[in-house]
């Protein structure tokens, strides 16, 4: 239903740390037309260009906090991500993105906040892999954006975030 709206269209950009650009970032909405608290969100199935970037290599940025794992965002009980906010996804990425279009395969991971289900317990303690369908909530597919690359110069132009 929001799948279109997931990503921000001109969000994509580089993340610089001293000069060097070590990964993209991108903003992005939450599926679930009544937020979540953070220690639901599993992170993100991603690919760029055909290659996959597993939640390992991701941190999301919310509520005006520095980027945290989420294996910190479990934590977050009392934190919500409400439905009309962006958070930022960075993903680490040697040399970051060349200039130009990028094509980004996303689906979002958050465990269901309300119900219960025989596999809830056992997701709090062992978390499906995004992308396998299991625990995608609102997002049951993978959803396809083709966004350009909003900066392609170094961090001390002032273009692109801070990882």
């Amino acid at each position: 239903m929001f799948d279109q709206y997931l990503i921000r269209k001109d969000s994509l950009k580089n993340d610089y740390k001293d000069g060097e650009a070590v990964g993209f970032q991108f903003a992005v909405r939450i599926a679930d037309y009544r937020g979540c608290f953070l220690s639901l969100h599993n992170g993100y199935y991603i690919s760029c260009d055909g290659t996959e970037y597993p939640r390992e290599l991701q941190t999301f940025e919310i509520n005006g906090k520095a980027p945290r794992t989420y294996e910190e965002l479990k934590w977050c009980a009392w934190e919500h991500w409400d439905y009309d906010d962006e958070g930022i996804v960075h993903v680490k990425k040697e040399g970051g993105l060349a200039k130009g279009v990028h094509h980004i395969g996303l689906q979002q991971s958050i465990l269901a906040q309300y119900g219960y289900m025989p596999w809830d317990e056992e997701w709090v303690k062992n978390p499906p892999v995004p992308g396998s369908g299991q625990g995608a909530g609102k997002t049951d597919t993978i959803c396809y954006f083709d966004l350009e690359l909003q900066d392609c110069c170094c961090g001390a132009s002032g273009k692109g975030g801070e990882a």
